[in-house]
């Protein structure tokens, strides 16, 4: 296996000016000389206003449609620049023999653990990660967070008992060793009692009937069940059924994955005044031999099943680029992304886009634009017409929401 690598190679070419606009998306955006390569690039820096967008609250879904494939499905054409309205059962008409799916198999955990501390006081304990040395711990986040201080402890009677035995004051996650009845391993525990970890925009009562219908609805139909390591779900996926994904093999659709370890940095909004000073989250990917040979050399168009795809794609053919030794081997590639994908990036690996309706103000929305007109920031005004329509339309929002095919 390919060692993990911390950072993209630099390409070794001159740069042109969308070329050195790429640059400071790698390496220079979370630095104070990110801005200032911008402007070297001739782009200004880009106003975070320039994301967001009115949203009512009763279009954010919270629950998904009773059948997946039943969601509307807006498509977008960039040749014709026009959209028409469909549902994701409509999908293999726009496809076609050769096309292929990159497609998320990350799995979503039922993270959130309900437990108590000695006192009697409630704790949510929310896994995020294994710790890399201690095959008992995992790093969490915990609440109340000020009360958990390394040292404390919480239980939930029967399954576990847990020690905080680091904090990390950087992020707020706690490092947390758990025992369990038998050495059960915590995932085991987890998806016999945990949560499944929703966006905050989705709200539950906590009956029983929402968690089972949340632990089937918030996963793709083809997640992979032993790479539970995802915190959230790669949601452009949650559309498909086996009747789609059989119809679109019969029609000469093909698919391949990559697994994107999804981390709680997809939901973080932008703070900043501007996008360049965003500093972007970084997220583990896997990519198996079949999946690196169709991205260097596909047979058809590569149609990215979200944007955990995109990023997974377009990180792996940046480094592909500066180092042609990435695409061999038979052993998995594993890298850590820490791309960030505005206007006016061009793309690499991606000839298609399946991808839900996103938050305002968000590096997912960020990357939408981008994708509409690649090496252009003209897709940022596109994109919030298209989604004016998509409001005008009473189109279903986020995790649980309706879906856009970006041709």
């Amino acid at each position: 296996m390919v060692g993990i690598e911390p950072t993209t190679h630099a390409l070794r070419k001159r740069c042109s000016t969308t070329e050195l606009h790429r640059q400071s998306q790698e390496g220079g955006r979370n630095s104070p000389g990110g801005q200032a390569q911008a402007l070297i690039s001739g782009v200004p820096p880009l106003s975070t206003d320039l994301f967001d967008y009115p949203l009512p609250p009763q279009l954010i879904a919270q629950v998904p449609t009773a059948r997946r494939d039943a969601s509307r499905l807006l498509v977008v054409d960039r040749v014709s620049r026009s959209c028409t309205h469909h549902t994701f059962a409509d999908l293999p008409r726009f496809l076609r023999a050769g096309d292929t799916l990159i497609r998320n198999n990350a799995a979503v955990l039922p993270a959130r653990l309900q437990a108590t501390r000695p006192t009697g006081g409630a704790v949510e304990c929310f896994l995020l990660r294994p710790d890399a040395i201690d095959p008992l711990a995992w790093w969490c986040l915990v609440k109340p967070g000020r009360r958990l201080q390394v040292g404390s402890t919480f239980s939930q009677e029967g399954a576990f008992t847990a020690t905080v035995t680091a904090r990390r004051e950087d992020d707020g996650t706690a490092l947390v060793r758990f025992a369990t009845p038998g050495d059960e391993p915590i995932t085991a525990v987890a998806n016999r009692l945990g949560e499944v970890p929703l966006p905050p925009y989705i709200t539950r009562t906590g009956e029983a009937a929402e968690r089972t219908r949340d632990i089937e609805r918030y996963q793709t139909v083809y997640a992979a069940r032993d790479r539970q390591v995802a915190v959230a779900a790669p949601t452009a996926g949650l559309h498909f059924t086996p009747e789609l994904l059989a119809q679109l093999t019969a029609h000469g659709v093909g698919a391949a994955d990559v697994t994107l370890h999804v981390g709680l940095g997809t939901f973080r909004p932008i703070s900043t005044d501007t996008i360049e000073a965003h500093p972007i989250h970084r997220e583990l990917y896997e990519l198996p031999a079949t999946t690196r040979r169709i991205l260097l050399a596909p047979p058809g168009r590569r149609i990215a099943v979200g944007t955990t795809s995109v990023r997974t794609t377009e990180d792996f053919l940046e480094r592909h680029a500066a180092d042609h030794s990435l695409g061999s081997g038979a052993e998995p590639f594993v890298a850590e992304a820490g791309i960030f994908i505005y206007p006016p990036r061009a793309f690499r690996g991606v000839d298609a886009l399946i991808t839900n309706f996103h938050q305002p103000r968000s590096t997912l929305l960020c990357l939408v634009s981008a994708f509409l007109t690649p090496g252009s920031a003209d897709g940022i005004t596109w994109l919030k017409e298209i989604y004016a329509e998509a409001v005008a339309q009473e189109y279903r929002f986020f995790s649980y929401g309706d879906a856009m095919l970006i041709l």
